[in-house]
């Protein structure tokens, strides 16, 4: 029988990536042990990328031992399925982007066929074409699965069981995460009733003791009562966890014309081969626009673009002058100032706000208390992501771009952005691969597909029925 489980992190996605490598061998156990049977192969897909061979197809082949060599086909199927083409096959994997770097070592990872897959984020920087393709091999997989992610739509389709690790305890419950969540806070609030009935009767035996303790004639019923108390083991009331909780700060936009007008937009880096042509769409009061796409498309090319960080070949983009831009993207994570702490770089963003409110939007952020004065230089890519969100919320905006968000976040922080995006009053255009969030919030598409970039004027669910992707 298959057998996959999937690791749910919370604050402790770095125990969690501690424990793949224990199972993978390459840390120590301090005590307890991890039995692997002889034999039995257990592939790890890491963040460390280190290639050694001049070509792509070379690269993934340094796997295959001596009595595989012919198997090189099976390499080529991967990387196309992971959307490189036949003339990469033969580019040097070093001037690769870092995304499909990423998908080379998860490529060569899985031509190794491993009993089993350790798979740490491998979502991460994969678009939705990719994640279609792995979601499909996965399900096929006939070999065990570990697997850490924030996708909870791919990982839902392709999980058995969900090992939650929740109140510094592992949990692991048949079934993908759906009413997970749902189960433990009911098995929670039994709990609470329970503990606050027993504080209930504890108390009132006590109370009885204090009254009648001082009687002779009470002593022997009394030092009972004092006994019974005593092996009666006090249930803790359980502390409050710390999740991403916030509402984006909506400034309101007192016009009733649009907020962006995109006319007859064309734009390359390389005016030859263009990304962007002939592309023309507004965007509306409120609106939820999604922009979906294969990576190296042009998707964060056109955030930029309305940003002005880059300037269009032709037509225009006219942003009307009440329009207040709160921007997102992977590239800004880059500008935090390293050698600041949380507290003082959400200052810089208007360095009139009092302090509590500062302080606030760090507690909602998770940076509560002496978290707030860590250093950016040591914040992970998740933490990074969350002084991005803080700065957004302290500035106020009426129109939201985000660049996919939530890379680097954790399940829970990204649905609790899934939900600030669905209350924001103002407009949004967001840039993502998770077809789960697509689902929810689109109602209008800039599509980049089949070499052509066009708007769809309906929800991504539609999109799939009616027109479907053209690239494979």
């Amino acid at each position: 029988m298959q057998k996959i489980y999937q690791f749910h992190f919370l604050a402790e996605k770095f125990f969690l990536k501690a424990i793949l490598l224990l199972i993978s061998a390459k840390r120590l156990v301090y005590s307890g042990a991890v039995e692997i049977p002889r034999g039995y192969k257990i592939g790890h897909l890491e963040q460390h990328i280190n290639f050694t061979h001049n070509s792509v197809l070379e690269e993934i082949c340094s796997v295959l031992p001596e009595d595989r060599e012919h198997e090189s086909w099976k390499g080529e199927n991967i990387l196309y399925g992971l959307g490189f083409t036949e003339a990469d096959l033969q580019k040097d994997p070093k001037n690769f982007s870092g995304g499909y770097q990423v998908k080379l070592n998860l490529a060569k990872l899985l031509l190794v066929e491993p009993q089993m897959l350790l798979l740490d984020e491998p979502t991460n920087y994969l678009d939705i074409h990719s994640i279609r393709w792995l979601k499909e091999f996965l399900q096929e997989w006939d070999g065990e699965l570990i697997l850490i992610t924030h996708d909870r739509d791919f990982m839902d389709s392709v999980i058995t069981h969900t090992l939650i690790i929740h109140r510094n305890t592992f949990k692991k419950i048949p079934g993908n995460t759906k009413g997970v969540r749902e189960k433990i806070a009911q098995e929670e609030e039994i709990y609470e009733k329970t503990r606050v009935n027993e504080e209930k009767q504890r108390q009132k035996t006590q109370d009885w003791i204090d009254r009648f303790g001082a009687k002779a004639s009470q002593a022997s019923r009394v030092q009972s009562r004092v006994k019974m108390l005593e092996k009666i083991e006090v249930k803790e009331k359980l502390d409050d966890i710390q999740n991403l909780d916030f509402v984006f700060n909506h400034k309101p936009f007192a016009s009733k014309e649009n907020l962006i007008e995109v006319e007859n937009l064309s734009f390359g880096y390389n005016p030859e081969n263009r990304l962007i042509n002939d592309l023309s769409f507004k965007v509306a009061n409120g609106e939820k626009i999604c922009v979906i796409g294969k990576n190296g498309k042009g998707k964060s090319t056109l955030l930029k673009l309305i940003t002005q960080d880059l300037k269009p070949l032709n037509g225009a983009i006219k942003i009307h002058n009440k329009v207040e831009i709160g921007f997102f993207g992977q590239m800004n994570i880059d500008r935090l100032d390293k050698n600041l702490s949380v507290f003082e770089e959400l200052q810089k963003v208007d360095d009139r706000l009092p302090q509590s409110r500062i302080r606030q939007v760090c507690s909602n952020m998770m940076f509560s208390s002496d978290l707030a004065n860590k250093k950016i230089a040591v914040l992970s890519g998740g933490e990074k992501s969350r002084v991005m969100l803080g700065k957004i919320l302290l500035k106020g905006a009426n129109l939201l771009l985000l660049d996919e968000p939530t890379n680097h976040l954790d399940m829970e922080s990204c649905d609790s952005l899934k939900e600030a995006i669905k209350s924001f009053e103002g407009s949004i255009i967001l840039v993502s691969h998770d077809e789960g969030m697509l689902k929810e919030i689109s109602n209008k598409l800039v599509v980049f597909d089949d070499n052509k970039t066009f708007t769809f004027e309906d929800s991504y669910e539609f999109f799939l029925k009616r027109r479907g992707w053209k690239d494979s």
